[in-house]
């Protein structure tokens, strides 16, 4: 992977709603921040029409009041995963729409953080176009900070790979996880992360049993019953681009 040098390393989030990057990419968060990396969030929106039903519920609830509670939930889980710095972009949703200048305020971030890799939704998602939307949202302005042309007084961004984070009903997406990363180590982090989400406390458990499940996943690609690593908890991605290697084990 292209990086910015042995003294910093860094990854970027593109997270559709303010919650999204706690469920399905919180421990990747945790365990590289623990590694040293300055992982950055970017929320495009705050979930507060199609992902706040539980604040909708109570009586007197106004947009502003969903979206300052969101923000406040997202802010005290970056916080319990470590994030060094969480940015909203506060584009609404449902639908989640970005015009020329939302796309290029990304791009700024993007060439600012200079990750060495990135994480968004999957390509496919008909439950919730917001996330497929998000990604490739994220595969363009990954596409135009590459450019030299664009503001061409700044640092392009090199190839930094594009890992796309485990969907809600994964077998409706068309996503198929090629890495599994164990993050045993930081599931404290990542479950008191989960636990800031109050406005979706339905999904606490079943994030949990994903996690569960993966960690199953891990096992058995690492070596199974022939002696896998023991990983309780792990996250599934997929890989947008091939990788560059000097030798295949």
């Amino acid at each position: 992977m292209t990086g910015n040098g042995a003294d910093r390393k860094t990854a970027l989030v593109i997270s559709a709603h303010a919650a999204d990057f706690v469920w399905r990419c919180g421990g990747a968060i945790a365990l590289h921040q623990a590694r040293g990396y300055e992982v950055t969030v970017a929320c495009l929106s705050f979930g507060e029409r199609g992902e706040s039903a539980k604040l909708w519920k109570q009586e007197g609830m106004t947009l502003e009041a969903v979206k300052s509670a969101r923000r406040n939930e997202a802010e005290a889980a970056a916080k319990a995963l470590d994030v060094h710095d969480i940015r909203f972009f506060d584009l609404g949703d449902y639908p989640l729409e970005m015009d020329r200048d939302a796309k290029f305020r990304l791009v700024d971030l993007i060439r600012a953080v200079q990750p060495n890799f990135m994480f968004s939704h999957s390509r496919f998602d008909p439950y919730n176009t917001d996330h497929m939307y998000a990604t490739q949202i994220a595969l363009e302005t990954r596409m135009i900070a590459q450019a030299w042309g664009h503001n061409p007084s700044e640092k392009v961004l090199g190839a930094p790979q594009l890992y796309l984070f485990e969907p809600h009903q994964t077998e409706q997406m068309g996503w198929r996880p090629d890495v599994f990363l164990d993050i045993s180590e930081v599931w404290d982090k990542k479950r008191a992360a989960i636990e800031c989400m109050q406005g979706q406390e339905h999904l606490w458990t079943y994030y949990t049993n994903v996690a569960e499940n993966r960690g199953n996943h891990f096992r058995r690609n690492s070596g199974g019953m022939a002696g896998g690593r023991p990983a309780r908890y792990a996250e599934g991605f997929e890989t947008v681009f091939p990788r560059t290697v000097d030798e295949l084990g």
